[in-house]
């Protein structure tokens, strides 16, 4: 499709929900949970055996997450790599009233108008996967589609590098997070946020991301002031992800 008329479907979409209130709301004493939607992934493979026929529902997960108090959502729509459907965006807002991260590698302007376009409230930007240059653009036309970023980073390097651009060019549509998990070896230390959360400044608008499994993971971020976490893997690998989210929230059982 070209860009003028992905454009004017994106203008044309309904307003994107608030992803960044939604995880920024005070909570004291209780962390914010973007809960993932996730069929496979590269390391892991696909993820339950059921996720590979029609069983897989996303918009069955979506509700059982909003159930569990879940506060946003995180939707992979990369096919490839993690089984994902763009349409499973419109198809989870359709059944909760939660806002919805586009979980894909972005990495053009046209990417982030298809995003608007396809139902996302937010997107994700992969600070190891764009140049300075790239990754301004592509914040500012997300802001003025009202679109929330989450710029994930990894390394110390690559954080000190996008540093400066974190709430570029308004606070209110940016929050920095840190991949637990390291790309290149695949391992995952929730220790990682832990370190490199000295080097920022305001951890308000801190994610961690992978590696969070336990009550007790939660308490140790929130101790060192990160109350948002994304987590994927370790809820969608149980047979009611809702109720893996409540044990991980401490919430009484249903």
């Amino acid at each position: 499709m070209p860009l003028d008329a992905i454009r004017d479907r994106a203008l044309a979409a309904p307003e994107p929900r608030n992803f960044f209130a939604a995880v920024t709301r005070p909570a004291p004493n209780r962390s914010c949970i973007i809960a993932e939607i996730k069929r496979r992934s590269p390391s892991a493979g696909l993820i339950r055996p059921e996720y590979d026929t029609h069983l897989f529902s996303p918009e069955d997960i979506a509700r059982r997450y909003h159930a569990a108090g879940a506060s946003a959502l995180s939707c992979l729509t990369n096919r490839r790599f993690f089984g994902g459907e763009l349409a499973f965006l419109q198809r989870v807002k359709d059944a909760v009233s939660l806002p919805v991260l586009r979980k894909d590698f972005i990495l053009d302007p046209w990417q982030v108008y298809e995003s608007r376009a396809a139902g996302a409230d937010a997107i994700l930007l992969i600070a190891e996967a764009l140049d300075d240059a790239t990754l301004v653009d592509l914040l500012i036309l997300a802001q003025q589609l009202h679109l929330t970023t989450l710029l994930e980073c990894h390394s110390v390097e690559n954080l000190l590098r996008v540093r400066p651009y974190v709430g570029f060019p308004h606070r209110a549509y940016a929050l920095l997070g840190i991949n637990n998990r390291d790309l290149a070896s695949m391992t995952t230390d929730l220790a990682h946020t832990l370190r490199l959360a000295d080097l920022v400044d305001d951890r308000s608008t801190l994610v961690s991301e992978s590696g969070i499994k336990t009550p007790d993971d939660l308490r140790r971020l929130r101790a060192e002031g990160v109350r948002i976490a994304l987590v994927g893997e370790h809820l969608m690998r149980h047979d009611d992800p809702g109720q893996a989210l409540r044990d991980l929230l401490n919430e009484p059982r249903a």
